[in-house]
């Protein structure tokens, strides 16, 4: 078993703050949603062996709590990406052999950002 996707949402409209994050800020390319998706509204993301969908809720409340966490290769790179974008970063050494940070992605959901030291 493996994971196929995570979804995380936002609300009506959200669409292009998920972009600046997830497209711009983290670089994974947008997909096209089949269409009869399409009509529903959000948008998808691919990485590398990732796919991260983004769901349009009406009663949208960001989640603070649940998140998705990134596994990468330069953390200090993307951690400077991700405070230019203007995203907020808190780094948290809690676990030992991993170096991570959270973030907040466009429409304010928890992010994490880690790599194995």
């Amino acid at each position: 078993m493996r994971i196929h996707h995570v979804q995380v949402s936002c609300p009506p409209g959200g669409e292009d703050a998920a972009r600046r994050f997830y497209r711009d800020v983290l670089g994974m390319p947008e997909v096209p949603k089949p269409p009869v998706l399409a009509a529903r509204g959000g948008c998808w993301f691919r990485g590398d062996g990732i796919e991260l969908h983004v769901g349009v809720e009406e009663d949208f409340r960001p989640a603070g709590k649940a998140h998705p966490a990134f596994a990468v290769d330069d953390i200090d790179a993307l951690a400077a990406k991700v405070e230019a974008g203007g995203f907020p970063l808190a780094w948290d050494e809690s676990i030992p052999d991993l170096r991570r940070f959270h973030t907040a992605d466009g429409n304010g959901n928890r992010v994490e950002l880690l790599a194995s030291l």
